[in-house]
């Protein structure tokens, strides 16, 4: 599994013209799953997602989780995460996890997130436009296979 977070103070996905999911402060996730990856890969990184400590305390460090600061997360499903780019230059996306199974996880991660704080998401498989607002900018990369292996 990887996810791209990005600090954020405002974004949006719109679908079709329509706002499918806003926030304010909070993070961006950039979500995409590889054959292997399981609820219990999600949940780890549900857990290293919420208290990663990345946001500025009072004396301007970065040193307050998104709990702390009671943020949002607006979660983005990207199967181009797992693009490998190493032969030609039309990438392949033979390790993005096929999209039914990958749909399902994401669905997975969007309830068990909903439950801790609140969480907008975009829809599974769609066209969509997203408006990330940067903060800092602060970008991560999240890898499970680097992270939990």
């Amino acid at each position: 599994m990887k996810v791209v977070l990005q600090r954020s103070k405002n974004s949006k996905v719109t679908i079709d013209g329509q706002t499918n999911g806003s926030i304010n402060k909070g993070l961006v996730l950039l979500s995409s799953f590889t054959d292997g990856d399981n609820e219990e890969i999600v949940d780890k990184m549900i857990d290293k997602i919420v208290n990663l400590r990345i946001f500025v305390d009072e004396n301007d460090k970065m040193n307050l989780s998104l709990l702390d600061i009671k943020g949002s997360i607006l979660n983005i499903s990207q199967f181009t995460l797992y693009a490998d780019c190493n032969k030609g230059r039309r990438p392949s996306f033979v390790n993005a996890m096929n999209p039914v199974e990958a749909s399902k996880l994401y669905d997975y991660m969007n309830k068990k997130l909903s439950n801790i704080v609140n969480t907008e998401t975009g829809i599974f498989g769609a066209d969509m436009k997203v408006e990330i607002y940067n903060d800092g900018p602060v970008t991560i990369i999240l890898d499970s296979n680097e992270l939990f292996n």
